[in-house]
């Protein structure tokens, strides 16, 4: 089985990481971070290079889960390309970190987590940074 965990570079991103491997030690399952770029954007400061990367992975086996890191590029539709991994990989989880964003906010924006909390076909943790 496998657990996908939503990174961003991010305290929130940071908090999702650590638990989804907390989970995957938990579970004895697989984890997959997924770190995904918008395509054609020229740069995309979420997009992490090979060395964040490689911290990551350290973190993982530290911490006694088998993971791995990809990066699928999405256009303008990441729930979408989450639900695909989560068909591809056969996942059992879905991990994401949330901010807090007003309500004006909510609705002038949207927001990526809300549809990934309702359109998973699986369940979802979600997970605040520390104060």
């Amino acid at each position: 089985m496998t657990i996908l965990v939503g990174y961003l570079p991010t305290p929130e991103g940071e908090a999702a990481v650590d638990a989804g491997l907390r989970e995957g030690a938990l579970r004895g399952e697989r984890v997959i971070i997924v770190n995904s770029p918008r395509r054609g954007a020229p740069i995309d400061e979420h997009k992490i290079d090979d060395a964040a990367g490689t911290e990551l992975l350290r973190r993982a086996r530290e911490a006694g889960v088998d993971a791995e890191l990809r990066q699928p590029l999405h256009d303008d539709d990441l729930p979408e390309t989450f639900e695909a991994l989560v068909k591809e990989t056969g996942a059992t989880l879905v991990v994401i970190g949330i901010r807090h964003r007003s309500l004006v906010g909510k609705f002038i924006m949207g927001s990526e987590a809300q549809r990934i909390l309702m359109e998973s076909t699986v369940p979802v943790l979600t997970v605040k940074a520390a104060q």
